[in-house]
C-alpha cells in the first residue's frame, strides 16, 4: 500500500499530459460564472458545442458530463468529437476518487454504509469518539485513524504529531482509542481549549464506567492523554523551529489539569450509552482528524455556495515568541509520525517539507484542503492566506521559490503549469454533491443564474464593483430574484430599491440551463486541477527520494476532500 502508484518518469509523464491540457482550457477553469452574462461567458464555447449543450437537461449533463462512472450514456444529438475528446480527457488524467471499497456501491445512496442504522453516529466508531462530532467527522477520524496506527505499527513508532488538530477529535481517537502518544497542534486558543476540555469529559466518562461496575482497572492516563500545544505553524520557519514549538513548556493537557464535567443530562446519555470497552478499535476503523475551517470572505464566495465543500479548519496565527533553535539540542527529541487533516493552504506543504528535512519525523498522512489559499509566484498573497505577525528568526526565511505550488522542480520547470487562484479554488468544490443537485433537478442550482443576473445590474451601476463578495444570502433559491436582489444590492453598498428591468430580468433568469452547463463544463475541470496539485506533492517528494501512495481514503460523496498523501522514509 505504500509503494509508489507510478514510477518517477510516469509521474512526470503524467504531470506534463495535465499541464497541457489544462492550458488548452484555462479560458473555463480561470472563469468566474457570476460573470456569465457581463463577459458573455456562452459565446466563448465553440458554436459546435453551443448547439448541442444549450437543450441538455439536468440529468443529461450529470451523466454525460460530471459522472466519470456512468456508462449508458445516451446522447440527445450527434456530438462533435472536440467536446467528446474534452470530457474524456479530463475524465482519464484525474485521479479516481473512489477507493475500491466503495466502487459498486448502492446507487444513490449518499452516506456510507456505517451511517445506514444510524445517520448521525457511525456504528464502527465507539459511542465516546462521537461525542461532538459530526457524522462527516467520524468518517474521517475512523478511517485516517487507522491508517496512521498502520503507520506507526510498520515503522515501530507510538509518537504521533497532530498538527492543526482543531476540538482534538481525531487526536482523542489515536490517544485514547488506538494507545499512541500523541502531540497535538493548534494555533486557536479556543479550539485548544475546546479539546482540552473534551479530554477531560471522556476520561470523566470513563472513570464513572469504572466505577460502575467496580473496576479496579483504571485508564493509564498519564500514558494515553494527549498533549495539547497553542501554537502557529511558520511556513517559513525551519524543522527546528518547529520540533521547538513542539518542545515548548506551557502547553495544555487534561493529565495535569482538572476538566469540569459533563452536565447531568449528558452524564444520564453517558451511562445509558457508556461502555469503556467502546475505546477498543475494531481493526477495520480508521481515522480522520477534525479541523474546523474558517471561511474567507473572499471576493467569489458566490461561486461556492452550490458545490464548494464545508472545509475544516485551518490554522490563525497567534502571537509567539522568536524560536531559536541552537539554544538547545534537538537530538534527543522521538521519532514520530505527522499527520494532517484537512491542513490548510500552506500548511499542507509546510508539513511534507518538516517531513522530508526533519530527521525525526518517520511517516506522514497529509489530507490537504483550501487550495485556493496556497502561494505561488505569481499570487504569493492570495486572499484568505494566513501571515504571523511575529517577526520569523533571523536566517530562517524561506527561499523565495519555496511556494505551496508547484513544489516541485519538475513541474515548476513545465510549460503551462501555473494555476490561477479560480482553478484551485474550483478544485475544492464538491463534484458529487453537485451531480446529486442535478440528478434531483435542485432549485438550489437557480443560485448562480441569480448571482450572474445580479452581476449585471451591479455592473451596470457602478462598473468599479466586479465580483463583490455579498456572502451567502440565507436559502436564495427559495426567494423571487426581486426579494434577492434587494438584498444583495444591499451588500455591496448599493441601494436595495435599484430599479430593475423586468424584461432585462426575464430574458437572464430563462438562461438558467446554459448557466448550469457552463459552470459544469468548468466543474468538470475541478479534479483534474486538484489531480495536478497533488501529483506535483508526490512528485516534489520523489525528488527528496521518497516514495508516495495518494489514496483515495474516505468516501467523495461523504468527504470531498478525500485523498491522502502517505509516505515513509526509507529504512536506513
Amino acid at each position: 500500500m505504500f509503494t509508489a502508484s507510478f514510477s518517477a518518469e510516469q509521474q512526470r509523464e503524467l504531470a506534463k499530459r495535465l499541464t497541457t491540457f489544462l492550458s488548452q482550457y484555462r479560458h473555463l477553469s480561470d472563469s468566474y460564472i457570476i460573470e456569465f452574462f457581463t463577459e458573455d461567458l456562452w459565446h466563448t464555447l465553440p458554436s459546435s458545442w453551443q448547439a448541442v449543450l444549450q437543450d441538455l437537461s439536468y440529468p443529461q449533463i450529470a451523466d454525460l458530463f460530471l459522472d466519470a462512472t456512468h456508462e449508458d450514456r445516451r446522447y440527445p444529438s450527434v456530438w462533435p468529437l472536440s467536446l467528446l475528446a474534452f470530457r474524456a480527457t479530463a475524465h482519464a488524467l484525474a485521479f479516481p476518487r473512489e477507493s475500491i471499497h466503495e466502487q459498486g456501491r448502492v446507487a444513490g445512496l449518499v452516506k456510507p454504509e456505517e451511517f445506514q442504522e444510524n445517520q448521525s453516529q457511525s456504528s464502527l466508531l465507539g459511542h465516546i469518539f462521537r461525542k461532538h462530532v459530526k457524522p462527516k467527522k467520524q468518517h474521517e477520524i475512523r478511517k485516517l485513524g487507522m491508517l496512521v496506527k498502520q503507520l506507526c505499527d510498520q515503522t515501530e513508532c507510538s509518537r504521533v504529531v497532530d498538527v492543526g488538530s482543531g476540538q482534538g477529535h481525531l487526536t482523542r481517537f489515536l490517544s485514547f482509542g488506538l494507545g499512541l502518544s500523541v502531540t497535538a497542534i493548534e494555533a486557536d486558543h479556543t479550539l485548544v481549549t475546546m479539546a482540552s476540555r473534551f479530554d477531560g469529559q471522556l476520561i470523566w466518562a470513563l472513570e464513572k464506567e469504572n466505577q460502575k461496575k467496580n473496576c479496579t482497572s483504571q485508564l493509564p492516563i498519564s500514558q494515553s492523554s494527549p498533549r495539547h500545544v497553542a501554537g502557529w505553524v511558520n511556513p517559513k520557519a525551519p524543522w527546528e523551529a518547529f520540533i521547538k514549538q513542539l518542545s515548548a513548556t506551557g502547553c495544555v493537557s487534561e493529565g495535569s489539569s482538572t476538566p469540569s464535567g459533563p452536565s447531568k443530562k449528558r452524564l444520564r446519555g453517558s451511562k445509558r450509552q457508556g461502555r469503556s470497552r467502546d475505546l477498543q478499535a475494531s481493526p477495520s476503523h480508521g481515522s480522520t482528524r477534525s479541523d474546523a475551517h474558517s471561511q474567507d470572505s473572499s471576493k467569489n464566495e458566490s461561486e461556492d455556495e452550490l458545490s464548494n465543500e464545508n472545509c475544516c479548519s485551518c490554522i490563525q496565527p497567534v502571537h509567539q515568541q522568536d524560536v531559536n533553535p541552537e539554544e538547545s539540542s534537538l537530538q534527543g527529541y522521538p521519532d514520530f509520525i505527522l499527520t494532517g487533516l484537512h491542513a490548510c493552504g500552506d500548511l499542507s506543504t509546510t508539513l511534507l517539507r518538516h517531513f522530508v528535512n526533519c530527521p525525526h519525523v518517520r511517516g506522514i498522512t497529509s489530507v490537504a484542503c483550501c487550495y485556493m489559499k496556497i502561494t505561488t509566484k505569481e499570487n504569493p498573497a492570495p486572499p484568505g492566506l494566513v501571515v504571523s505577525s511575529a517577526p520569523v528568526t533571523p536566517g530562517h526565511e524561506s527561499v523565495p521559490s519555496e511556494f505551496g505550488y508547484p513544489m516541485s522542480s519538475w513541474v515548476r520547470g513545465l510549460p503551462g503549469h501555473q494555476l490561477s487562484y479560480k482553478a484551485r479554488e474550483a478544485a475544492c468544490h464538491a463534484v458529487e454533491d453537485y451531480i446529486r443537485r442535478l440528478r434531483e433537478e435542485s432549485e438550489l442550482l437557480r443560485t448562480h443564474c441569480y448571482r450572474a443576473t445580479l452581476e449585471t445590474f451591479i455592473r451596470d451601476t457602478r462598473p468599479e464593483l466586479r465580483r463583490a463578495g455579498i456572502q451567502t444570502i440565507k436559502k436564495a433559491h427559495l426567494l423571487p430574484f426581486t426579494e434577492y436582489a434587494r438584498l444583495g444590492l444591499a451588500r455591496v453598498g448599493l441601494p436595495p430599491d435599484l430599479p430593475l428591468d423586468p424584461e432585462q430580468v426575464e430574458a437572464m433568469l430563462k438562461q438558467q440551463g446554459r448557466v448550469v452547463v457552463y459552470f459544469s463544463l468548468a466543474l468538470l475541470l475541478a479534479p483534474v486541477v486538484e489531480t495536478l496539485v497533488l501529483l506535483d506533492r508526490m512528485i516534489y517528494l520523489q525528488e527528496k527520494g521518497v516514495d508516495s501512495q495518494l489514496v483515495p481514503l474516505f468516501d467523495p460523496n461523504f468527504s470531498p476532500r478525500n485523498f491522502v498523501l502517505v509516505a515513509l522514509k526509507p529504512c536506513g
